[in-house]
């Protein structure tokens, strides 16, 4: 009897220790399944920050260098938003027009008289929809979506007045 009670022992002690291992193993894969679904929800949300905060300053960088006397202007061409920021190098005048389209941040730099238009322009990112709208002296440039946020630009130099 005492041999079978030890091989019943040894089986008890080899089925416990299998259970343990399982047990440690089911809990290691739910911590990397729960692990991986953390990171993809932070992931998602730097994406959704990235978005909207670079093309916020990307725009707001582009105004504050082209902020020149009546230099600064939303105008539409082929019923789209375009922020137009001229400038005089040498005799000619130069454009950088930046407007959202298809999803996508574009912007064109080119001579005034060239004749380009939207389709013709550099993209920049993707990101959610940007709309912009000039009140005088104020530029306010939103992002749309979840996450999305805007900023107001005060114009330094508002036109010929200041000059």
């Amino acid at each position: 009897m005492n041999e079978k009670e030890n091989q019943r022992g040894q089986m008890a002690n080899t089925l416990f220790t299998i259970l343990l291992f399982l047990v440690f193993v089911l809990c290691a894969l739910f911590s990397v399944l729960i692990g991986g679904k953390v990171y993809e929800n932070i992931n998602g949300r730097a994406e959704d920050t990235y978005q909207k905060d670079v093309a916020l300053s990307y725009i707001a960088n582009k105004v504050r260098q082209g902020d020149e006397a009546a230099r600064v202007t939303l105008e539409e061409m082929e019923g789209i938003p375009v922020l137009k920021l001229e400038q005089k190098i040498e005799e000619s005048v130069y454009v950088t027009n930046i407007y959202y389209r298809d999803g996508r941040l574009w912007e064109l730099f080119t001579d005034a008289e060239s004749g380009l238009g939207v389709g013709d322009g550099n993209e920049i990112l993707e990101c959610s929809p940007v709309t912009m709208n000039m009140d005088g002296r104020f530029l306010h440039i939103k992002t749309e979506g979840e996450g999305g946020g805007s900023l107001w630009l005060s114009l330094r130099s508002g036109g010929s007045d200041d000059e």
